[in-house]
């Protein structure tokens, strides 16, 4: 059983998010109706050794044979250096406007495959094929696709929305316990946003997707992607309400950018669970937020194994960290912006929040 989930907007052509198990072995039928040429699976070396094969065969099975690009695993992958090299194989390959590029893989692979395709002849054709949780309830949907510099993460990207998504529930049966946390922070941020109910049955019943309870990741992948595809469908530019999105992201991208992206440190899931732990905290301590719901946001977290405090990641400088974040994309004019809630399921974009307050806070929670 499949569930589909539209999305669709005024600015970009509508699309399908299927969610379900055995999608992987679909693919090839799946793209048939959408491909007119030839297809490049474009994965890291990790994903390509546990599902490689599987996605060629099916491609195969349907009478489109498609070819194998691999990349290192990792965020370092999300380089200049390696979308030219991306770039350059595919023009080793001769593809041209007919053809689809698939990326199969988490985060890192899907930004890296959609910008490639979005620069690609002006924009090639592109289908999301998750094999993360935070790539299936983030990432592959909505149409974000970004590199990493050295000044930051995705300041460099396209908007450029796939043709499909499959979010096959099967293959996260192949993630690390980690990674599998870190997707999960990412399925209760978009309860904290605007879902009470759900951020509810997640901390309780649904708790078990987790640990790797395939119904439980179901139910968490559909509603996850339901809730961010009527706000992509509304926002597709982060010009208002999809902003509500990065909640977590602002505090989380600055500490990231300070341990140099290194996910052994801490992963990009495990960012966004300690930024949302402070930016409800922040909400508590200005006021905005009744203490005991940042404090409920917190336990929730930190039952599901992911970090709620600045400690748990390393020493940080508050000057080094509010200045990473008044580089963040939602900044304007050197103003700060943040996403803060007034409780669970009821965030909202705070724009020119004052540094000083931030400086103050970041200081009781630990920064030096």
């Amino acid at each position: 059983m499949t569930t589909t989930v539209p999305v669709s907007g005024g600015a970009f052509r509508p699309y399908e998010v299927v969610v379900g198990r055995g999608l992987l072995a679909e693919l090839g039928a799946r793209l048939a109706p959408l491909a007119r040429g030839r297809t490049v699976v474009i994965t890291d070396e990790t994903v390509a050794g546990l599902h490689g094969k599987a996605a060629l065969a099916s491609l195969k099975a349907a009478g489109a044979p498609g070819r194998l690009l691999t990349v290192p695993p990792g965020e370092g992958s999300k380089s200049f250096a390696e979308l030219e090299r991306v770039i350059d194989r595919m023009l080793a390959f001769q593809l041209d406007r007919t053809d689809v590029v698939v990326a199969l893989g988490g985060g890192v692979v899907g930004d890296l495959a959609g910008l490639a395709a979005a620069l690609y002849m002006r924009g090639i054709d592109f289908v999301q094929v998750p094999t993360t949780l935070l790539a299936q309830v983030d990432s592959s949907v909505g149409g974000k696709t970004a590199i990493d510099t050295p000044h930051g993460k995705n300041l460099v990207g396209a908007f450029h929305q796939p043709r499909l998504v499959l979010a096959d529930i099967d293959v996260l049966a192949t993630l690390p316990e980690r990674q599998l946390r870190s997707g999960w922070a990412e399925v209760l941020k978009h309860g904290l946003i605007c879902d009470a109910a759900f951020f509810d049955w997640l901390a309780g019943e649904g708790a078990t997707g987790a640990t790797g309870d395939p119904a439980a990741l179901e139910r968490a992948v559909v509603r996850s992607v339901e809730i961010k595809s009527a706000i992509v469908g509304e926002d597709e530019k982060e010009a208002g309400r999809r902003a509500l999105l990065n909640l977590g992201h602002t505090f989380g991208h600055a500490i990231e950018a300070e341990l140099g992206f290194d996910e052994t440190k801490l992963t990009h899931g495990e960012a966004v669970a300690l930024g949302c732990a402070l930016a409800f905290r922040f909400s508590a301590a200005t006021g905005l937020c009744p203490a005991v719901e940042a404090e409920r946001v917190e336990t929730v977290l930190a039952a599901a194994g992911l970090p709620t405090r600045l400690r748990q990641a390393g020493t940080f400088r508050g000057a080094a960290l509010l200045k990473r974040m008044a580089g963040d994309k939602k900044a304007e004019g050197g103003r700060l912006t943040l996403i803060l809630a007034r409780g669970v399921g009821d965030a909202f974009v705070a724009r020119d929040v004052d540094p000083a307050s931030i400086t103050s806070f970041l200081a009781v929670e630990g920064a030096v």
